[in-house]
């Protein structure tokens, strides 16, 4: 089976949805499906450093780039609808990952032409929250081509029930299939601790995501710096483990000198690779109070590490979360995590407890397994 993915950028800078994809194929890969990704070259802020318009290798996994001239938002390349006309008759199954891009849209339209049956994973794109976010544009769009794009798919890729059923309803769309995000607990640098026990000096809650006003961070930093203060306790700290629009980041930065909280509120920057994996081994928390989030992979990569999460209920995994008792779901509003903050700073056996529930539920997140569901979607359209 060969199978296509097309995504506007894989820069892990842009978040999970690039991120996960990598990880996506090489599961793929490792039971036999060929695979190759068609992507831009952007960047936040600039361009990837990779070879354009000539096969080369992305992660390990088969890739193509093409150059992105023109929006951030729509990324268009005037080279990549050439080669999708040309090449998506070479491939079994088309994987489309986004909706309102340009890479998306030619894509979809190459594999009518061509008649190559494909499936769109939307990232979160489609729920009512996403779609009210420039809504002008996102209508023009979809009355353009978009909306035909989603009903010629042989299915859309979901990765939560909350984004299926949201998404379905505000678009009256019916052909959605839920497979989530997987996680390599082998090779990613991820294990769950032996000992849970969270009785140490430099314990710390880590947020880790893309920075940008939807996450939540600035009522997570006012509820932190409230939360410390109740407890009276100088050994929590936080870490703020991201990248996003300069003028954001400089926001928070004023925010944290406001507090005079420099001291206990870290601004690591964009971490990847062992970086990433240490800070999320030795956390004690994993804080995402977003205003939307279709998933939340890094809340899985938590887990798979022992490390209890708190999370919005607009984080797609919140429900399994809380019927795992793998950590604490409560709104995304200062006073609420304020509070439900100063709790889990208090009650170091709870902490322990869900830190072992968050393990068991991580292991329904791993790549091998994923891979195999994602692959019988497969089949199932190619039947």
């Amino acid at each position: 089976m060969r199978v296509l993915h097309v995504i506007p950028a894989v820069s892990p800078k842009y978040g999970g949805p690039s991120h996960a994809l990598v990880g996506m194929c090489q599961a793929l890969m490792a039971r036999g499906v060929e695979v190759q990704i068609a992507s831009t070259d952007a960047e936040p802020g600039g361009h990837l450093s990779v070879e354009l318009e000539s096969p080369t290798t992305h992660a390990g996994v088969p890739a193509i780039f093409f150059h992105k001239h023109l929006s951030e938002a729509f990324k268009y390349s005037k080279a990549m609808p050439r080669w999708l006309d040309q090449n998506v008759a070479n491939f079994d199954l088309v994987h489309i990952h986004g909706v309102f891009s340009h890479a998306c849209i030619a894509a979809s339209r190459a594999c009518r032409r061509q008649r190559v049956p494909y499936l769109v994973r939307p990232l979160g794109n489609l729920d009512p929250w996403s779609l009210r976010n420039k809504s002008l544009r996102k209508k023009l769009f979809l009355k353009l081509g978009g909306r035909r794009m989603l009903l010629d798919a042989a299915a859309i890729q979901y990765t939560s029930q909350s984004e299926k059923a949201l998404s379905e309803r505000a678009l009256n769309l019916n052909h959605g299939v839920v497979i989530p995000l997987g996680v390599d607990l082998r090779t990613n640098g991820f294990a769950a601790k032996k000992n849970y026990s969270t009785n140490q000096p430099g314990r710390y809650v880590l947020f880790l995501s893309r920075l940008q006003p939807s996450k939540g961070v600035d009522a997570l930093i006012d509820a932190f710096v409230a939360a410390r203060h109740d407890i009276r306790s100088s050994e929590w700290k936080l870490m703020i483990a991201g990248d996003g629009p300069a003028d954001y980041v400089d926001s928070l930065r004023r925010k944290i000198s406001e507090h005079d909280a420099s001291d206990f509120i870290l601004l690591t920057g964009w971490l990847d690779g062992d970086a990433k994996a240490k800070a999320l081994r030795e956390a004690s928390l994993l804080a995402l109070a977003s205003e939307h989030e279709n998933f939340g992979l890094s809340i899985v990569e938590a887990m798979a590490c022992g490390v209890p999460v708190l999370a919005s209920p607009q984080v797609g995994l919140a429900p399994e979360v809380e019927a795992a008792g793998a950590g604490w779901i409560c709104n995304a509003e200062r006073e609420t995590l304020r509070q439900t903050l100063a709790g889990i700073f208090g009650d170091e056996v709870e902490r322990q407890r869900r830190a072992e529930a968050s393990s068991l539920l991580a292991a329904r997140f791993e790549s091998s397994n994923v891979a195999e569901a994602l692959i019988r979607v497969y089949e199932s359209l190619l039947s």
